[in-house]
């Protein structure tokens, strides 16, 4: 394993899937509400941070759950991580709609960087997407777009872009579970507005850009990470075909 933990792309994966396996253990020992959250966010945060150290001592790491180091800023690689995503759904047994979020990014010049690998574990699914081994998104099985949307507070635009489209709300937990619903084809967009953050987000973008899904915030701009306002409060993850009436939805509408 140490030998081909030297791959980011692999290490990516393998750390994301442990931090799952470790979740769904503490998920089993009983405990619910505040304390079965705090117990998950704690854990996986702590297994993360101590693989990374070992394997990955030099890099910087961005984590949800830990302090903001700024010398992250001035770094040429950093793990971006959310060590669970979809809190909420994980304290919910037996929801599935929850995740580890663990990708790189790397410094491409005095300036700028991108991600270069990443992996969104769905533990309660048993499985890991990953930048190494891009996931093949299937043809649409659906007869009218599909768009994800949170459970709890989806976005009156969605709804309003929906109509515009003839598409069907498809309401889902976590950031990282609905972005890898389009790569799953159990969806075929996932349009947010109104809020998250870097480690929302990383992951899941290079995952699905790494599948061939298009990705952009909602103007139609990069994402871009490893800033000093770790807010990015936008994106857009979908089939390729769809990009054009989204965003154009999206000019003409805004997302107010």
């Amino acid at each position: 394993m140490t030998g081909l933990l030297a791959d980011d792309h692999a290490l990516a994966a393998w750390t994301a899937t442990e931090a799952g396996r470790l979740l769904l253990e503490v998920r089993g020992r009983g405990l619910e509400g505040r304390a079965l959250k705090d117990a998950g966010d704690q854990i996986a945060h702590d297994l993360l941070m101590r693989l990374l150290a070992e394997h990955r001592p030099g890099d910087a790491v961005l984590s949800e759950e830990g302090k903001d180091d700024k010398a992250r800023l001035t770094a040429d690689r950093v793990w971006i991580v959310d060590p669970l995503d979809g809190t909420r759904e994980f304290s919910e047994p037996p929801r599935d709609d929850w995740a580890v979020h663990v990708a790189l990014w790397v410094r491409s010049s005095a300036v700028a960087g991108d991600l270069v690998a990443g992996a969104v574990a769905l533990p309660a699914l048993g499985a890991t997407y990953d930048t190494g081994r891009p996931p093949v998104v299937p043809a649409s099985t659906a007869r009218r777009p599909r768009l994800v949307v949170s459970r709890t507070r989806p976005p009156e635009f969605v709804k309003a872009l929906a109509e515009e489209i003839g598409a069907e709300l498809v309401p889902m937990g976590s950031a990282g579970a609905k972005a890898m619903s389009v790569v799953r084809d159990v969806s075929d967009a996932y349009v947010h507005a109104g809020g998250q953050y870097e480690w929302d987000s990383a992951a899941p973008v290079a995952v699905a850009r790494a599948a061939g899904l298009f990705t952009s915030r909602v103007d139609g701009s990069p994402l871009v990470y490893n800033q000093d306002d770790v807010s990015l409060p936008d994106l857009v993850i979908c089939r390729p075909e769809l990009s054009d009436v989204i965003l154009e939805f999206i000019r003409e509408h805004g997302t107010d």
